[in-house]
Order: structure tokens, then sequence, then C-alpha cells
């Protein structure tokens, strides 16, 4: 289950929507071992492509340096689809190096309509997962 603060969701789909027709991408970074989303990283999608994204191989080393000078995670690794459901697909798979992170998926298809979802990739394996949005994390330990 992913838990995740609605305005942490709301900087996604405003970026999904802002890239659009191209695929946007991201990370929220959390402290680590914590699973909580906390630090928004919008990303460039280095393919400029509607069908496809890749981090740039700087900015991804440059945000994965920081994140380990911080001692956080990758937590939610975040895209857009753009003309289809908000599922991976075989290259979104392919690509799922981080064992840990949440997948989320965002389908900006509709253009009056939400469709967020996130997914664990394991091993090629895709599982589904719950989404809680909240107004902000229970306790009030910030990080």
């Amino acid at each position: 289950m992913l838990t995740i603060e609605r305005s942490l969701v709301d900087r996604i789909v405003a970026h999904a929507r802002a890239d659009h027709p191209d695929e946007a991408c991201g990370v929220i970074a959390g402290p680590a071992g914590s699973d909580r989303p906390v630090r928004f990283v919008q990303m460039v999608n280095a393919e400029r492509s509607p069908t496809f994204y890749r981090f740039d191989s700087q900015e991804q080393l440059k945000v994965w340096r920081e994140m380990d000078d911080r001692d956080e995670e990758p937590v939610v690794i975040y895209h857009s689809h753009t003309a289809t459901e908000a599922y991976p697909s075989r290259t979104d798979i392919s690509y799922a190096q981080e064992p840990n992170a949440h997948y989320v998926l965002v389908s900006t298809r509709e253009e009056d309509d939400v469709e967020f979802r996130s997914y664990r990739i394991l091993d090629g394996e895709v599982t589904e997962e719950e989404v809680v949005i909240v107004d902000s994390y229970p306790d009030a330990e910030q990080v």
C-alpha cells in the first residue's frame, strides 16, 4: 500500500498535465527505510516522447547522489501515460530497477479524469497496490 500526501499527488498530476502530450517523469524521495514519500523531484523526460520516458542520465546521477547525501531513497518513481491506461508497459517493467519503490502511473488520456495508480514491480512481476491519499501524514514528524 502506498500512503501519500494529497499535495504530492497534486504535484504529480500537475506535472503530467503540463508535459502532455509527452510523458512526464520524476521521483519522490523519502528517508531511507521509511517508505514515506516526502521530497518531490520533477525530472526531465530525455526522450520528450508521448509514448516513452527516460530520465536524463546526468540528471539521474545528480538526483541519486543527492538522495545518498541526504540518506534518502526513491520511495516513488512516477511517470505518465498520455494515450493509454495507467498500467506499466513491457518497457516500464523491464526498466524497473528499484525493488523497494512504488511505481506510480498517471494517465492523461482523459482531460477531466485523473487515473492515478501505484504498482510494485519486482523481477518483472507487476502487483497493483492500494493508494491511500492523506492530507498529511499521521504523525507530526517531518523529515
